[in-house]
C-alpha cells in the first residue's frame, strides 16, 4: 500500500476507534458504510494497519470476558491509546494531505467536528484552490478539443467533468463563508478564525444567507 493510501487508512481507522472500542469486523462495516463512496477498506488492508498500529502502541487489544466465559473463540476489540490519540490529533492537525488530495480530503472532512475550526479553514481553502486549478485545467482542455474540431463527445465528457468541479467550487465557498461566520470572524484582521463548529442537523445546513 502506498503511503498516501496507508496515511488516508491511519486516519479513518483512529477517528473511528476515537468515538468507541470496536472489533475488527464492525470497525470495517462502519468504514465501508460512512466512506464507501471514497473508498472500500478490505481485510487484506485493514488487519495489516491494525498490526501496525498495535506494534507502534497506538492501539491495545482487549479480549471481552463474556465471550471467554460462555467459551467462544472472543472477537479482539481495538482501543485507542493515549498515543492513538496524540497521533489522531496530529493528522487532523496536517491540512495539506487533505487538500491535495482528493480521497484524503474526503475521510478529512467526515471528521471535521473533531477538527479546530482554523484547520478546516485551511483544508477548505486549499481544497478549494485546488479545484479552481483543477477546473481552469479543464476550461483549458475544452477550449483545445473545440478549436481542433475534435469528437464531440470527448468535448461534452470534459464539459461534464468541469461542471460538476464548478458545483464543488461552489459548496467550497459556501463552506468557507459558514465557517467564519460561525466564528463570529467574517473578515478577521490578524487571519485567526474561531474554533466554534458549525451546527449540523444529518448534513451540513445548506446555508446561503449573506
Amino acid at each position: 500500500m502506498s503511503p498516501r493510501r496507508t496515511r488516508v487508512l491511519e486516519l479513518a481507522v483512529l477517528g473511528h476507534l476515537a468515538e468507541a472500542p470496536m472489533h475488527g469486523y464492525e470497525l470495517r462495516k462502519r468504514l465501508n458504510r460512512e466512506l464507501g463512496a471514497f473508498r472500500a477498506f478490505s481485510y487484506g488492508s485493514l488487519y495489516p494497519c491494525l498490526k501496525e498500529m498495535l506494534r507502534t502502541g497506538l492501539v491495545r487489544q482487549q479480549h471481552p470476558d463474556s465471550a471467554r466465559s460462555a467459551g467462544r473463540r472472543s472477537r479482539v476489540v481495538y482501543q485507542l491509546t493515549h498515543q492513538g490519540t496524540e497521533r489522531l490529533n496530529r493528522l487532523l492537525a496536517d491540512s495539506a494531505p487533505a487538500a491535495d488530495d482528493d480521497e484524503c480530503f474526503g475521510v478529512h472532512f467526515t471528521m471535521f467536528a473533531r477538527t479546530r475550526s482554523e484547520v478546516r479553514l485551511r483544508i477548505l481553502s486549499g481544497r478549494r484552490d485546488r479545484m479552481s486549478e483543477r477546473l481552469r485545467h479543464l476550461h483549458e482542455r475544452v477550449e483545445h478539443v473545440v478549436n481542433q474540431r475534435g469528437d464531440p463527445y470527448t468535448i461534452e465528457l470534459n464539459r461534464h467533468h468541469a461542471e460538476s468541479v464548478e458545483r464543488e467550487v461552489a459548496w467550497l465557498d459556501e463552506l468557507i463563508q459558514r465557517e467564519r461566520r460561525c466564528a463570529g470572524q467574517e473578515h478577521p484582521a490578524d487571519g485567526s478564525i474561531g474554533t466554534t463548529v458549525p451546527p449540523r442537523q444529518g448534513a451540513p445546513p445548506a446555508d446561503r444567507q449573506p
